[in-house]
């Protein structure tokens, strides 16, 4: 079997066990409407949570604000370890398997990517499972934040690759060459959104570790690749779990789908920050 059908089925049965499960276990969240005003609602919540993750900063106050400032100057600290870092992760190649490197590249590759998530909507929608539903909306709504900013940010800074030797601090602004696009990363920004929506919804440790693990195989995979630089893949992944719990909080306020939010069925993710390092901790 081709890696690209491999990791379709891989997606396909981790997206469609998790549908499963939902349906089976959770009668309450079958809906009743027809398919159409299904589509519709659907349709209507994902702009308005597009919308409203493009106009929260308009409602940030100090402590917003000085995240934002922390995550900029961490990924500018953390810049120092970059080319080193590089240099060091390079030498792994040889030694990183083949196959697992082709499965990050598949899993973050954005055909993949909504192709797996069109097959979990699809699952939701035409069982009318409203739990299912909000979760797929919940990865759309953010892959569509996210890819705006990575795509606009990537084309904007115009930094250099690794592989073409010119340093972790060479920009070309507006660059429209592929090799200044490095900052951020864009199969880091799609995996991280999707593990992360689909992480949150379990209460099991070992089965968000195992998603998390799965959507990390993506980034390690790019740097291992002599793709992107530590700060490109690092900030992605913390722009993609911001933005997924800033839309899941916002799903959970309006009580979409008639979903209210199970306090103790979160992890919480906060930024650290110190020296030259940057860090994501989660709070079980």
């Amino acid at each position: 079997m081709k890696l690209k059908q491999y990791l379709f089925l891989v997606i396909t049965v981790l997206l469609l066990s998790y549908a499963n499960c939902q349906q089976l276990s959770n009668n309450a969240n079958i809906d009743t409407t027809n398919t159409w005003q299904d589509f519709k609602y659907d349709v209507n919540t994902t702009w308005k949570s597009v919308k409203h993750s493009f106009t929260r900063p308009l409602d940030w106050k100090g402590r917003d604000f000085a995240k934002l400032g922390g995550l900029v100057v961490g990924t500018i600290a953390l810049s120092a370890a970059d080319e080193g870092f590089d240099d060091f992760i390079v030498r792994q190649k040889d030694d990183f398997p083949g196959v697992v490197r082709d499965f990050g590249w598949y899993f973050g590759s954005p055909q993949n990517y909504f192709m797996a998530n069109a097959g979990l909507y699809g699952f939701g929608l035409f069982t009318k499972n409203k739990k299912i539903r909000r979760t797929s909306i919940l990865i759309i709504s953010s892959s569509v934040t996210t890819g705006f900013i990575q795509s606009f940010t990537k084309t904007a800074m115009g930094r250099a690759r690794p592989g073409e030797n010119l340093g972790a601090h060479e920009f070309n602004f507006f660059s429209s060459q592929g090799a200044f696009h490095s900052f951020p990363s864009g199969h880091t920004v799609l995996s991280v959104t999707m593990t992360h929506a689909i992480a949150k919804q379990f209460e099991n440790v070992w089965v968000k570790a195992g998603i998390y693990t799965i959507g990390a195989i993506p980034p390690i995979s790019r740097l291992v690749d002599g793709a992107h630089w530590l700060t490109d893949v690092a900030f992605s992944a913390a722009l993609s779990i911001i933005v997924v719990d800033s839309i899941d909080k916002f799903l959970f306020k309006q009580e979409a789908y008639g979903i209210q939010n199970p306090k103790s069925n979160k992890i919480t993710w906060n930024l650290s920050f110190s020296g030259n390092r940057i860090g994501v901790k989660g709070s079980f």
